[in-house]
């Protein structure tokens, strides 16, 4: 298609849209890249390249060196983060920079954050509208829903261009005003995707683990403050900017590894394992034991994560590979590669407790009720059973003496019989109470017999 005198290069304002949109939130791109985030339906990045050189005609965009690979590389002007601004329905206000001057370097940092959004994003591809032609007879066009032929869907991705933000400065307080205590890589605001913020940071393996970690250690700082609002209440100072994460704790933290050939398997496996002892103040929960009924030596409890950064780990070839949505995530804690979903679940927490709590709950209430029916039914059957006939009573032993009743004959009056020795009826006691002692008995006194 041909240009026009006000766009010799023939871009459409729809690209030119797209170059704004991806330079005023990447800061510095190739127009491959802005090509891969924003149309990937197009055939090749011609239309970007020739939007960006339009905009550069018009003092919106510019290029001040190539990227490694040889491509080129398009940063915004001012007057372009304006333009910019107007296209994302942001303030200009919370635009950042330009980046003038990082693409004399390469910009390797900027590169594979590129990548990481354009992996996370996935921007889905859709075929554009054909330039109609004379033909013979009519053709049917394809419409911008349809995919182009032979195009390969790509695996849902989350958000969109306007999601992102890059190289957000998080301010910490200090005795001269406001400092940047961390400047994160990149924001991700994406609530229909159940992400309402998460923090990306991009790590190429060039610097130290120590150096890595001490980073995370300013977020757990940036994330602890407080600020008070006009009812007196305390609240984080990130809920003035970001809405709330719905889970307990802060807002979590992504590191995408990019060890490229510089880094091997296992060596990333060891800089991971490294980076995530030197954090574990940061992202491990503080453990509650709970005192219950649960049983002798039984105890219980659950970690709390109110003061807990969820810190994820993946890397950029996994996301470009398998995308985002399978398990290709490493929550530090956890000990294995999930889901985002599963990843951002806080392990063993007051919930997981409360869940067992509530089974054990349920299992001695099913117990109780067991035993209740249990009895009743011992119950129903004693009822149902007739009463059993009353034993006979025992036989007394007969008087040793007169061999008669051992509690006399009827009538005779009780009063005045001696006591009961258990082996003669009163008359016989009587008797022998009243009967002589013998010599033996004068002398040494009647002494009970023992039985």
């Amino acid at each position: 298609m041909g240009g026009s005198r006000t766009y010799p290069y023939g871009s459409t304002s729809a690209v030119r849209a797209h170059v704004l949109a991806a330079l005023g939130v990447l800061k510095l791109a190739t127009a491959d890249q802005m090509h891969r985030l924003m149309a990937p339906g197009h055939k090749d990045n011609k239309a970007f390249r020739n939007a960006a050189l339009d905009l550069a005609r018009h003092g919106l965009a510019v290029s001040e060196g190539s990227a490694r690979d040889g491509n080129k590389l398009w940063s915004l002007t001012p007057l372009g983060l304006d333009a910019a601004a107007e296209v994302l329905g942001r303030p200009v206000g919370e635009m950042g920079g330009t980046a003038r001057g990082a693409a004399r370097s390469g910009a390797p940092h900027a590169m594979a954050v590129n990548e990481k959004v354009i992996a996370i994003t996935r921007t889905p591809a859709t075929a554009t509208r054909p330039v109609p032609r004379q033909q013979p007879a009519p053709r049917p066009t394809v419409t911008e829903q349809e995919p182009a032929p032979g195009l390969v869907l790509e695996p849902q991705g989350m958000g969109w261009i306007g999601s992102w933000s890059t190289e957000v400065p998080l301010s910490l307080p200090t005795s001269r005003g406001n400092r940047a205590g961390v400047r994160a890589d990149a924001v991700l605001q994406a609530p229909k995707a159940g992400l309402p913020v998460l923090f990306v940071e991009v790590d190429n393996c060039t610097e130290s683990a120590d150096t890595l970690a001490a980073k995370f250690e300013k977020y757990l700082r940036y994330f602890r403050l407080k600020t008070k609002n006009p009812l007196g209440s305390e609240s984080p100072v990130w809920r003035a900017q970001y809405p709330s994460t719905g889970r307990e704790g802060h807002p979590p933290v992504v590191v995408v590894f990019n060890p490229g050939i510089r880094t091997g398997p296992q060596a990333l496996k060891n800089r991971m394992n490294t980076v995530m002892e030197l954090t574990r103040l940061v992202w491990s929960g503080s453990y509650h034991g709970v005192a219950g009924g649960y049983g002798a030596g039984e105890r219980d409890g659950y970690y709390g994560y109110a003061d807990a950064i969820p810190f994820l780990f993946t890397t950029l070839d996994r996301l470009q590979t398998s995308g985002l949505r399978d398990a290709v995530w490493w929550r530090c804690g956890h000990g294995q590669w999930e889901t985002l979903p599963d990843a951002l679940t806080n392990p063993a927490d007051h919930d997981a407790w409360y869940a067992r709590d509530e089974q054990r709950r349920r299992q001695r209430d099913e117990e109780r009720e067991s035993q209740h029916q249990e009895w009743a039914a011992e119950r129903e059957r004693w009822a149902q059973e007739p009463d059993p006939d009353p034993e006979p009573a025992p036989e007394a032993a007969p008087c040793e003496r007169c061999k008669g009743p051992i509690t006399g004959p009827l009538g005779y009056d009780l009063e005045f019989a001696p006591p009961e020795d258990g082996r003669h009826c009163p008359s016989c006691r009587t008797d022998l109470r009243q009967q002589y002692p013998t010599l033996r008995q004068a002398v040494f006194g009647r002494r009970p017999r023992s039985n």
